[in-house]
């Protein structure tokens, strides 16, 4: 592998004396749809937090895009390049479709409110690209003929689609999703393969973590398996499905029948 995109090392989270990440090594190389999988209560939501940003580590090393970024707060690693997904789904409920792309677009933007006061032409530009960049996502992930409706009245399924969307309005190098397929029928996490591919296609790099095993073993290149916060596997998803250990603490004998 070529300089990793990500870069992981030694990454460890405690609280108090309970260790939720420990030690945890890895890389995610560019172009690569890269899967994080794992029992409830694995770590990896922490670990998620880590990389994101929203949780500083209590050792080890992020080193993102040759940078070390360990410790950086949220809003510096969305400028850099990182954004993330939820499990439970992060939207502003009040605001329509299209509102939540425009806001969320505005992490990435150079003017801020004293250029919106006096109206200046530099604001005006860019209110301009962030509503041409929104219709713009909104066609990309099937919403657009719902941009005018609050996100609150969205389906389940659609309220998934649309904190892709918001994701993808920082235009982010690495895209951490946390569960994208929860709560998805089988025809909307198809949809939902076909559509995180498509991402990649445009450039960009995907850490996804996911409890549907046909999700993650369709469309990931690699898998990496933690268990009480610790790694206990890394490979491509057909090497983990028969992976002893992984069948023990996670997938089961049925999953590798099937």
């Amino acid at each position: 592998m070529n300089q990793p995109l990500l870069d992981v090392s030694g990454l460890t989270r405690r609280f108090g004396g309970l260790i939720a990440v420990s030690d945890v090594t890895f890389q995610v190389a560019a172009g690569e749809i890269a899967g994080l999988i794992g029992p409830n209560g694995a770590g990896k939501t922490t670990l998620f937090n880590m990389l994101a940003g929203s949780m500083p580590p209590s050792g080890g090393r992020i080193t993102f895009n040759g940078a070390d970024c360990t410790a950086l707060p949220a809003q510096q690693m969305a400028r850099l390049g990182v954004a993330r997904t939820f499990q439970i789904t992060s939207l502003f409920p009040g605001l329509t479709t299209f509102d939540n792309i425009v806001a969320a677009s505005y992490r990435t933007g150079r003017t801020g409110w004293g250029h919106a006061l006096v109206g200046a032409r530099t604001y005006r530009t860019e209110e301009k690209k962030a509503a041409e960049r929104a219709r713009a996502i909104l066609a990309f992930v099937e919403l657009d003929r719902h941009a005018d409706v609050l996100a609150d009245e969205l389906s389940y399924g659609e309220q998934r689609r649309l904190e892709i969307a918001i994701a993808l309005a920082a235009e982010p190098t690495l895209l951490l999703l946390d569960e994208p397929a929860a709560g998805m029928n089988p025809e909307e996490g198809q949809r939902l393969v076909a559509m995180i591919r498509q991402i990649r296609d445009r450039g960009v790099t995907i850490l996804l973590v996911e409890h549907h095993m046909r999700v993650v073993m369709s469309v990931c290149h690699r898998v990496i398996v933690i268990d009480h916060g610790v790694k206990i596997a890394e490979g491509a998803p057909e090497t983990i499905a028969r992976h002893p250990e992984v069948i023990r603490v996670y997938l089961g004998r049925e999953v590798v029948g099937a």
